[in-house]
């Protein structure tokens, strides 16, 4: 459930940042006094949250990846023949939607 929380937070601060963005532009044209300045500060803060949630996605993934690299080669070697089956299967498959027209 956090990955979930932590997209869903990311993509509200892209879209807060789009907002921002707009607001800015908006201002520079017509204001270059304090609804400009607070414009780019809002855009500055809403940067560094995206920011800082990209890394925290990324950790959550590169952790989850690892997980899944050890689990999967823990059972490889619990079970040789039936991952050598898998993968087996899953060639034949790739190569009949491969050759298919």
């Amino acid at each position: 459930m956090t990955n979930h929380s932590s997209t869903d937070e990311l993509i509200q601060n892209l879209q807060q940042m789009v907002q921002d963005a707009e607001a800015l532009l908006k201002n520079s044209t017509h204001d270059t006094g304090e609804g400009f300045k607070h414009a780019k500060e809002r855009m500055e803060l809403t940067i560094a949250n995206a920011k800082d949630e990209l890394l925290h996605l990324k950790k959550q993934i590169v952790d989850t990846t690892r997980e899944t690299a050890k689990k999967t080669d823990a059972y490889v070697h619990e079970n040789p023949w039936q991952a050598a089956g898998l993968a087996a299967a899953i060639g034949l498959v790739v190569g009949l939607l491969i050759t298919r027209k």
